[in-house]
């Protein structure tokens, strides 16, 4: 028994491993269509033939995935360029101040010297082009002040290097320490980011021309000519960035903050409709969980005001170096304010994205409760919409606010939700704990009030409801639906959601398994959650309630906005007249009034 092959049983792994190699030994001496090959044939060429085989197929498998990957980025290049065909146009102009400059190196009997430090020149150009124009202006003019401080200090240094005599090289390492320390110590100040770049320009041209000029001796020569090279290649990357189609990081700001706007009226409405629907997540995106950009119109909405921190606090740093133009002819436009709207619209965001936290969450009101209030729900989150859509267009166009008060519809949609939420409180706690009545007079003393049976202990009123309402004398339905609908029937679910759907919801929370068979520990459980569920729609009217509040706040950073940048008034417009482009090549330069 021991010496004996163990035969694999029919039907196994192992038998059917066998049977696979057995069918490619069988196959052995043949080609894939059945032709039998010799097996001298076989022995000398297989090798060769196998490597020719895998060297072939790994290179044509090569050029399809080349060719396949080049695809892909032609494709997104050429809808990068669809979606801001700006983009295409400042890498023509990039392109262009390039050939320009490089036509230095052609100089060569004029100015030899520019021809051979016309380096400096293309440098310039490739580090200065920005996107907008205060955004060269920006590196420009920090490129130019830091260098022309830079040589004049170098200049200095080097001169009083000369008279140290055996001192000089000790001399100049303990300039170029100096200036290092304090060139980095400086920028590293708060007021002085601006700067940062000039700082950087600073360091490396005085570094250059102290050792420069300490091997060839031509301080002033060195200093002068990377001065002129540098200015020359700033004022070639302004000339051509403001001369052909400028992109102006005002602009850019001006329609952000509008944008936004839209943005969160359109996540504020979708909210308040799929909230009423009932609108629920099979599964919550990933992305949204980690608060990454997603394709949720509601999610997107806020999330894109909420994120444009960053960016407008860029655009804004470019756009005070920008000169008066188009429709921004004020010196020191007042572009923080800008900031300053935008601040106060993403406190108002933040509500809206607490809002959209009640929809994702494992917890909900069942669509009864939330059919007593659709009415006024809808009225304030449309309401809500219609100011932030107006603000932002009133943004856009540059007009202020009328005589009426923008706020006055909003207010009284706000103040009849107040109202309903006071009549029918009692549908959004668990009625039946409360404890309504008046505080038994005879029963004054501390000592009775703690020997009163918790059965007999009454509070105060603590709302007009209370005062209105007494539920001890109404009976509580264990259902919801017993009050909406009339006897004997179902309320009518909405459609965006399903009976199963809503069961599943409802008993996913609490997540663990009661093992107890005594019922009353069952009914306070679905009692606990009964009292979770109706806070989740007291929750989301409050959320809301606090929008509108919130909005003032918006309203009246907009007004200091539209004071502080004359935007024009409503009541005196004058009709948009389309004038050719010489006409408007003659407004901007002041030759026609």
């Amino acid at each position: 028994m021991m010496g004996s092959t163990r035969v694999p049983k029919l039907g196994s792994f192992r038998h059917s491993f066998a049977e696979k190699k057995e069918r490619l030994l069988s196959m052995k001496g043949y080609s894939q269509i059945g032709i039998a090959l010799p097996e001298s044939d076989e022995e000398d060429h297989a090798p060769g033939t196998r490597r020719r085989c895998c060297s072939y197929r790994a290179f044509s498998d090569g050029v399809v995935g080349a060719w396949k990957t080049a695809k892909r980025v032609a494709g997104r290049a050429w809808d990068m360029g669809r979606s801001d065909p700006r983009k295409i146009i400042f890498s023509a102009k990039m392109g262009l101040a390039l050939i320009l400059i490089s036509l230095l190196i052609f100089l060569k009997k004029p100015f030899p010297d520019v021809g051979r430090y016309s380096v400096w020149a293309i440098l310039t150009v490739v580090v200065v082009f920005e996107f907008s124009i205060g955004a060269t202006l920006s590196k420009g003019l920090n490129r130019g002040l830091g260098t022309l401080l830079a040589g004049g200090l170098a200049l200095g240094i080097g001169a009083l290097s000369k008279l140290a005599g055996q001192w000089e090289e000790l001399m100049i390492i303990v300039s170029i320490f100096t200036a290092g320390f304090c060139a980095t110590y400086a920028k590293l100040y708060p007021t002085m980011k601006a700067y940062e770049y000039g700082f950087r320009v600073f360091l490396i041209t005085y570094c250059y021309i102290t050792v420069s000029g300490y091997r060839t001796g031509e301080f002033v020569q060195t200093a002068v000519n990377r001065f002129l090279l540098i200015a020359l290649g700033a004022a070639v990357s302004v000339g051509v960035n403001v001369c052909i189609y400028p992109i102006w990081a005002g602009e850019d700001l001006h329609n952000l903050v509008s944008k936004n706007f839209t943005g969160v009226a359109a996540s504020l409405e979708g909210v308040v409709n799929n909230y009423l629907n009932c609108v629920e997540y099979e599964r919550v995106p990933s992305k949204i969980l980690t608060y990454q950009a997603a394709e949720d119109v509601v999610y997107s909405g806020y999330r894109s005001a909420v994120e444009s921190t960053s960016t407008e606090d860029s655009l804004m740093g470019f756009a005070v170096w920008e000169p008066p133009h188009g429709r921004y002819k004020m010196l020191k436009y007042p572009w923080q304010n800008y900031v300053k709207v935008s601040g106060a619209l993403r406190h108002c965001a933040f509500m809206v994205m607490a809002m959209h936290g009640c929809i994702l969450s494992e917890i909900q009101a069942p669509p009864e409760k939330r059919q007593v209030f659709q009415r006024e729900l809808q009225k304030v989150g449309s309401e809500g919409a219609k100011i932030l859509r107006e603000l932002g267009n009133k943004v856009k166009k540059m007009e202020k606010l009328g005589q009426e008060d923008i706020l006055y519809e909003v207010h009284e949609a706000a103040e009849e939700l107040q109202q309903k939420i006071d009549k029918k409180s009692f549908l959004l706690v668990n009625s039946e704990s409360w404890e309504i009545g008046n505080r038994p007079r005879g029963e004054g003393d501390a000592q009775d009030l703690l020997n009163i049976d918790e059965e007999r202990h009454f509070l105060e009123y603590k709302s007009l409801s209370e005062a209105v309402l007494d539920l001890r004398a109404v009976k509580v339905p264990k259902s919801w639906e017993e009050q909406v609908a009339p006897d004997n029937t179902k309320p009518a679910v909405p459609v965006a959601i399903g009976d199963e759907n809503m069961f599943r919801k409802q008993i996913s929370w609490p997540a663990r398994i009661s093992f107890k068979a005594d019922t009353v520990t069952k009914e306070e459980e679905s009692k606990t959650y009964e009292s979770a569920s109706s806070l989740s729609l007291a929750t989301f009217t409050s959320l809301l309630i606090e929008f509108v509040a919130r909005l003032q706040n918006l309203v009246d950073s907009f007004e200091e906005l539209g004071e502080k940048a004359k935007f024009k008034d409503p009541l005196e417009q004058t009709p948009a007249t389309s004038d050719g482009y010489w006409s408007r090549l003659l407004n901007c330069l002041r030759l026609k009034d």
